[in-house]
């Protein structure tokens, strides 16, 4: 059993499946060394979950479950481009973090906090990143958050940019 593999199994997490892309675009792209993961909602199994804006219809501590979520989608995808190889992720590079919140909300840092120490929980060292968070007037499908992200890996894959199996 891989590293991270290991440490899911300790934490109970199980990566939850991701659909196809609801639109033109890749799930993800490699170039180089990095792997760019397209941008991930609160969704577990293709259903959409804490629907609404953050400081209004969703709690601070809502959102960041949302975040939360939102990175496990990321690490799914992630091990979806490494063909369930997650131990060759070395970095999460870079993390950007938008949240659907109201015009004098102030609190993006925690809400995007989800997924900074879901990464770090899973990662260790590797999940350390820098980040982003910022403040939007609407998301897609009416989601409190997205996360994207840019990993750094061992090698890159033979698969094609966003092919899925």
């Amino acid at each position: 059993m891989s590293v991270v593999s290991a440490r899911l199994s300790e934490l109970g997490i199980v990566l939850p499946s991701i659909t196809a892309p609801s639109g033109n675009y890749l799930p993800y792209r490699f170039t180089g060394n990095l792997l760019y993961i397209s941008g991930q909602i609160p969704r577990i199994n293709g259903v959409d979950h804490f629907l609404g804006v953050v400081g209004e219809s969703i709690s601070v501590k809502e959102g960041y479950r949302a975040a939360r979520l939102c990175a496990l989608n990321l690490l799914a995808r992630v091990n979806t481009a490494l063909d369930g190889d997650l131990d060759r992720v070395s970095a999460c590079v870079r993390l950007r973090g938008f949240v659907n919140a109201r015009p004098d909300f102030k609190e993006h840092p925690a809400v995007i906090d989800g997924a900074s120490d879901l990464l770090v929980e899973i990662l260790g060292d590797n999940g350390r990143h820098v980040r982003t968070a910022l403040g939007v007037g609407s998301l897609p499908r009416g989601c409190p958050v997205e996360i994207d992200a840019v990993f750094e890996v061992t090698a890159n894959s033979s698969r094609s940019q966003g092919e899925q199996k």
